[in-house]
């Protein structure tokens, strides 16, 4: 009952973005310190090594006391709660202001400005936490802005006839693809050859949707490449191949999502019977033909500059946040493509700069008015009492609806990181039968399978959880889909998703 009702609060916070920053911090309960003798740490190879063999723990050894900063005034979230209720208000009351990216600047500035200053003026640490955010943010708008002009230049020609079957095919390759080259790349390539075979489709809201669930969020799951929450835990030691070992999750997910989205979308296709007589009346139908394709090993290049970009120099800055030879990579990629592809085809493909702009603006305003949410998590993380793996999830997955889910991962795997004291005393000997070694440590298994699975899965409850969810929504705009408002997608998440992760939770939990 504890378990359901937890769910159920995590479920309000998921639509109520103001009570993420405002939540009580519970006090974490202590365990037993010991680890069971049959206790195994697994490697990076896979193989198990008793615990109490290669961490010896005494009995009356006691964890090292985390080290806490300095954790700003609760007040200075409110910018953020604004920033929010602007992106979720403003298209609605003041349509015609809100169409403007000027106005979009206009409001990410007003919000935005004074929380950079009080950070850049109240000591050193609040200034590192300023330019970490700022490094983050043009590291984050290079790769969107990259693979949103090499992807523009690829399109898809030819007549496919927009039945369910066809548009459940299309997300069941983004789901694969996204693993393997990033939920932004995936959805940078697929959606707009979605959007053009449902053209004459009067209902299309809810494929944008679950494409919005599959293709950018949830498919992203089963490589280290997927999504970046999962990149930072590789490069904190986890194996790079350990999540593929989340398969039957990711399969279980897909799969339901897929199922559910082929039912509504052939209710929706047998109303639809402009749609139906226009494509049965396609006599001479074009052939399928991609055009573009120099643009495809551009746009594999900038996957390999996210999945070795570890190894490249940084010129300003610092390898956790900083400007290098990664970015200008991927900036050169760019312009390649720009040089190297026609203006007609990008003209046929309806392509303009307005989406990618739009999402600038705002993602400047989020990023800085979240600095203040993202370090109390940092500082008071460790007081909301988080020691089951289901804990793990809702609390990862909620507040990666809202904060960027990549340092809200990082987060919680600090505190599931450290040695086998400091496991010992935070977590039941259950939960210490199988480990995975770390950069810091080791975390207990059960416990990063549930972190990854809420920062990667509840990335999809809102438009700001995941960063192609925003560009998902943009492009859809601009191609003439009205899509919903900040909450009304939410309503879509809480209808869909959140009983599918209530449920699952105790399947996987």
């Amino acid at each position: 009952m504890n378990r359901l009702i937890a769910i159920l609060f995590a479920s309000l916070l998921i639509l109520a973005p103001a009570g993420v920053a405002v939540a009580t911090p519970a006090a974490m309960t202590p365990v037993p310190e010991k680890t069971p003798s049959g206790a195994v740490d697994k490697t990076a190879d896979g193989s198990t090594n008793k615990a109490a063999d290669k961490f010896p723990i005494k009995a009356n050894q006691k964890a090292k006391p985390q080290k806490k900063g300095q954790a700003p005034a609760l007040w200075l979230v409110i910018p953020f709660v604004v920033m929010l209720l602007c992106i979720a208000v403003l298209p609605l009351t003041f349509e015609h202001f809100w169409e403007s990216n000027i106005n979009k600047v206009i409001v990410s500035c007003v919000l935005g400005l004074p929380v950079a200053a009080y950070f850049a003026f109240s000591g050193t640490a609040n200034m590192h936490h300023l330019t970490h955010t700022l490094f983050e943010y043009v590291a984050f708008m290079c790769l969107l802005g990259s693979l949103y002009v090499i992807s523009g230049g690829i399109m898809l020609r030819g007549d496919l006839p927009p039945t369910p079957a066809v548009n459940t095919g299309f997300l069941a390759l983004g789901a694969v693809l996204a693993s393997f080259m990033g939920t932004t790349g995936a959805a940078m390539l697929l959606i707009r050859p979605v959007i053009t075979i449902n053209a004459h489709r009067k209902k299309r809201v809810h494929t944008i949707i679950f494409f919005t669930f599959l293709v950018a969020n949830i498919g992203g799951l089963l490589t280290p490449l997927g999504d970046p929450p999962l990149f930072m835990g590789y490069l904190r030691g986890v194996p790079f191949v350990w999540t593929f070992k989340m398969l039957p999750q990711w399969a279980l997910m897909v799969s339901t999502l897929l199922v559910v989205y082929f039912i509504w979308d052939t209710i929706a296709w047998k109303k639809d019977t402009e749609a139906q007589a226009k494509a049965n009346a396609a006599v001479d139908r074009e052939p399928l033909k991609i055009t573009g394709l120099v643009n495809v090993p551009l746009l594999a290049g900038v996957v390999l500059c996210v999945a070795f970009g570890a190894a490249f120099p940084v010129l300003i800055g610092s390898k956790a946040a900083g400007f290098g030879v990664r970015e200008l990579a991927m900036i050169g990629l760019a312009a390649a493509s720009w040089i190297v592809t026609s203006k007609k085809l990008r003209s046929d493909n309806d392509y303009t700069f307005h989406p990618i702009v739009e999402v600038a603006a705002l993602f400047l305003g989020i990023f800085l008015t979240m600095i203040p949410a993202v370090v109390l998590l940092k500082v008071r993380g460790g007081e909301l009492g988080v020691t089951e793996p289901w804990q793990f999830f809702w609390a990862t997955g909620t507040l990666s609806s809202f904060l960027d889910n990549t340092p809200t991962y990082v987060v919680f795997f600090s505190l599931a990181e450290g040695d086998p004291a400091t496991l010992a005393q935070n977590f039941s000997p259950e939960l210490l039968t199988a480990t995975i070694k770390t950069t810091g440590g080791a975390v207990p298994e059960k416990i990063l399978t549930a972190m990854s699975l809420g920062a990667v899965f509840m990335g999809a409850n809102t438009y700001i959880g995941n960063g192609p969810n925003f560009m998902v929504k943009a492009i859809a705009d601009e191609r003439g889909i009205k899509m919903p408002s900040f909450f009304g997608y939410m309503g879509y998440a809480f209808l869909i998703l959140v009983p599918l992760f209530a449920v699952y939770t105790f399947l996987w939990f």
